[in-house]
């Protein structure tokens, strides 16, 4: 009887062990696929095999990757949970997570739609010198192969959107009226003009005066031979076919299958389960509440007027912008080097990696966003950038300066996403992939943060803050309400300049976003929304033992999650850490199920 149970243990074992390698292989291949279809990403990650290629926008690479992914997604499913560790389950789930995520945008139409306000491959390629390492004679060869293979990158994605034209998969004309500027501003008649040089205005010490005079030669010919050409072609394209087959209404639910496409785009982009119309009201809720918050601003400041009035005042006042695009960098840089003193005060664990901060390039900073975050280089070879917007100054206020670092730098997306590339126990999907209610609710919660940092002491600089909490509040009201419920694009521009201090500038432009890029804007406010209400649950669950550093490392240990996952994380957290937490209401169909008598 022993050597029969032994034999079963045997056969027990070996099957986890055979399971566990097989989740292992399939992570493996998955992975290597992605780095395949991401040249710049492997690049990027000291992954050389592709040094001299760029992505593919072509129909028929999605196809191919869409058949991939599903045959990822079967080999998954036919692995026996029950068999894995508990990291494994995660790694398991996540991954097929991501996979019928990834299947289902390949499947709409709306895939041949290329670009949005702030994104696109003239993009991509315009931020080339700032995403590749620059080091070797072989780092200059293979810059110099990608450049010439910007005309076939170019040509695939003209070829898609003529296809996108013709299918009428096309962006609405006002929200994308002058985004031809951000091509036609990189063209330049002599190469060494264009940011494209910007690798070979220093030559290396790794790299002898001869060998950098051919390097150059190439560059040049590169630039002026496949670069410029190809912009000018993409440039004359858009103008001349794409903007006259623009949509004159807004909202994805006027594309085909639009609607079911924004659901999709919903449950992307926040990871929940909620209908347009209950985040409407979430939103219309948070609007609210932040409008009392905003009153008590203006009451301690002693403003007589309303709401609008103080608007206006903060929008027009000399007192509340810089005077030139330098001092708006050295007051960025200033509160950015502030924070990073600030942050062992609330976080045990920090990332090695640095990070600066530098001005949007001049040729995409008309029509881009006030400011933005890159990742920092995943081998280590390139720290993270803050990237702060220097053009049309009178529309950039100091007053929400202080915000916009803690989300952008520290200890927002710098320091998660920092974090989370140095996590060696999890896969590369994990480490260098992620979930926007999880990066950019964190960003939105670690602008509150600054409440405990030492910043917002200024009343301005709070009204700033919780501007920028509104203006994702709104995000909630603005992106349903144009993509589900109806709304034009300038009864949102009026509903933003209502409800917000930002600018007339900001607003336009942040409209056009939502407009461009459905569903991705409600991440931030809803990613917050349960950051903060996890927080509260630990607070009141471990009492005198709640330790926020230590929270903060829970909350950030895992990499990004989904929010149901990263809540059975926390819940997790505080059990083991002594506290209780009540039971969780079963939902309706779970206690009928409960009710419902076995079959005999």
């Amino acid at each position: 009887m022993r050597a029969f149970v032994f034999i079963i243990f045997l056969f027990a074992a070996g099957s986890a062990h055979a399971n566990e390698k097989a989740l292992k292989k399939v992570i493996d291949r998955h992975w290597a696929f992605v780095l395949e279809q991401n040249p710049v990403l492997a690049t990027s990650l000291g992954a050389r095999a592709y040094d001299e290629k760029l992505k593919s926008l072509s129909l028929k690479s999605m196809d191919k990757r869409k058949a991939r992914f599903e045959g990822f997604l079967e080999d998954l499913v036919d692995i026996d949970d029950e068999d894995l560790s508990a990291a494994s389950q995660l790694n398991k789930s996540l991954l097929e997570t991501d996979l019928q995520t990834q299947i289902a945008a390949l499947s709409y139409p709306q895939r041949a739609m290329l670009f949005t306000r702030f994104s696109g491959w003239h993009f991509d390629i315009a931020n080339l010198p700032d995403q590749l390492p620059f080091f070797t004679m072989a780092d200059y060869e293979s810059y110099i192969a990608r450049l010439n293979d910007i005309s076939r990158l170019n040509g695939e994605g003209m070829a898609t959107t003529r296809w996108a034209i013709q299918n009428g998969m096309t962006q609405p004309c006002d929200a994308i009226s002058g985004l031809d500027a951000s091509i036609t501003n990189q063209i330049t008649a002599l190469a060494e003009d264009s940011s494209f040089w910007a690798p070979f205005k220093a030559r290396p010490a790794t790299i002898d005066r001869q060998s950098w005079k051919r390097l150059k030669a190439m560059a040049r010919t590169a630039i002026n031979d496949r670069v410029m050409p190809a912009l000018r072609t993409w440039a004359d394209v858009f103008q001349r076919e794409y903007m006259p087959s623009c949509q004159q209404n807004v909202g994805a639910s006027n594309l085909d299958r639009g609607e079911d496409y924004y659901r999709h785009r919903i449950k992307r982009y926040t990871t929940l389960t909620l209908s347009a119309r209950q985040i409407h009201q979430i939103g219309l809720s948070e609007v609210s509440r932040i409008r009392r918050e905003m009153q008590a601003v203006m009451d301690e400041v002693q403003f007589t007027g309303t709401i609008d009035d103080f608007l206006t005042f903060l929008r027009t006042d000399p007192q509340f912008y810089a005077k030139t695009g330098k001092e708006l960098l050295q007051k960025t840089a200033l509160i950015a080097k502030q924070a990073d003193g600030a942050l062992p005060t609330l976080f045990a664990v920090l990332p090695r990696m640095s990070y600066t901060v530098k001005p949007i390039p001049i040729a995409l900073a008309d029509g881009s966003p006030a400011a933005y975050y890159e990742r920092p280089a995943g081998d280590g070879t390139r720290a993270g950038v803050f990237r702060i917007n220097l053009s049309s100054l009178s529309q950039r206020p100091l007053f929400e300066l202080e915000a916009l670092t803690l989300h952008e730098a520290v200890p927002g997306h710098h320091l998660q996403i920092a974090l989370q590339q140095e996590l060696t126990d999890i896969p590369n999907f994990r480490r260098y992939g992620g979930y926007t209610a999880f990066s950019e609710g964190w960003g939105l919660y670690a602008e509150r943060l600054g409440l405990e940092m030492g910043f917002y002491k200024d009343p301005y600089a709070n009204f700033g803050r919780l501007s920028y909490e509104m203006w994702r509040a709104c995000r909630l009201v603005v992106d349903t309400g144009i993509h589900a419920l109806g709304w034009s694009r300038d009864q949102a521009i009026d509903y933003m300049a209502y409800n917000t201090a930002l600018s007339d500038a900001n607003i336009a432009s942040e409209v056009d976003r939502y407009i461009t890029w459905p569903g991705q804007a409600l991440a931030y406010k809803l990613g917050e929304m349960k950051i903060s209400r996890l927080r509260e649950m630990a607070q009141k669950a471990l009492g005198q033992s709640f330790d926020l550093r230590q929270f903060h490392s829970a909350v950030l240990e895992q990499g990004a999650l989904p929010l149901n996952v990263l809540e059975e994380q926390i819940r997790s957290w505080v059990i083991a850490n002594g506290g209780k937490l009540p039971e969780r209401r079963k939902a309706p169909q779970e206690e009928r199920q409960k009710r419902k008598p076995a079959r005999r």
